[in-house]
């Protein structure tokens, strides 16, 4: 199961549990973790050791595989560990966490839903013990997830495939404030990433509710984009969730596309449902 519910969790036998989270508004959560976390996990720097440095590749690119290696070592995932990612409940930086370690080869991956704060009103969280990772052995094989460039989104938007699951007024390009560029990828079809959480923002929405979303988008798993390929990793594992092959991912997502400004930009209500 790519998603787990706090008892699915806690009935597991010595998971490696990471904690990820992260806000786009206050970068990666290392006094959060140190206020608090669940028993036994370890904190993975999501800017800097799940994602690359930005740059042409967009804010949050793959990493070096050899760094990601050397993370993942660091924290004791082995090839066949059972690991368990968590943020702070709105999915985002555990579900990319989710989709770049599957991307490099790790099998038994998943997700707390309702990450951290679904745990605290579960009873549990607040640990402050100190943990010392065992040297773990995981040897990272890139690829196994499809993955979009540039050219392979723009020929996915032709074919009125490729979705953009950022916001209404971002699609539209009403909202430049994140990107110098407002806009979207011609043909895009935009699918706003929020529908998939519950009305709270915390956790995804029912398994027979994202199936419900997911059935009425034609070819979703050619491809999704969003600002710098989180949300559009969200999606991509709310779609697994409810049975779906894993979509392709744009990981550069808009805010490479915007590095080249011979890419075209389109902006308006084409493409929003």
């Amino acid at each position: 199961m790519a998603l787990l519910t706090v008892s699915e969790f806690q009935d597991l036998s010595d998971p490696v549990v990471l904690d990820v989270r992260w806000s786009l508004a206050g970068g990666s959560g290392t006094a959060d973790y140190a206020a608090g976390r669940l028993p036994g996990a370890v904190f993975v720097d999501f800017d800097g050791e799940i994602c690359g440095p930005p740059g042409d590749g967009g804010r949050h690119p793959l990493p070096d595989p050899a760094v990601l290696e050397a993370t993942l070592r660091r924290v004791g995932v082995d090839d066949d560990s059972t690991v368990v990612v968590y943020d702070a409940g709105d999915m985002m930086s555990a579900s990319r966490t989710w989709w770049t370690l599957k991307w490099a080869g790790l099998v038994n991956v998943h997700v707390l839903d309702g990450g951290y704060a679904a745990a605290v009103e579960a009873g549990l969280g607040g640990d402050v013990t100190p943990v010392q990772a065992a040297e773990g052995t995981m040897t990272v094989r890139p690829g196994i997830l499809p993955v979009l460039d540039a050219e392979g989104a723009f020929a996915a938007a032709n074919e009125g495939v490729l979705y953009d699951v950022r916001t209404p007024a971002r699609f539209r390009g009403d909202d430049g404030v994140i990107d110098p560029v407002a806009g979207h990828v011609p043909g895009a079809v935009n699918l706003p990433g929020e529908e998939v959480l519950c009305p709270d923002g915390v956790g995804f929405q029912p398994v027979e509710r994202l199936a419900e979303i997911f059935a009425g988008v034609p070819a979703i798993g050619a491809g999704l984009y969003c600002g710098s390929g989180v949300t559009a990793a969200r999606t991509a594992l709310a779609a697994t969730v409810a049975g779906l092959a894993t979509p392709a991912v744009y990981i550069g997502s808009w805010s490479e596309w915007i590095r080249d400004e011979s890419r075209p930009v389109a902006t308006g209500d084409d493409g929003v449902d």
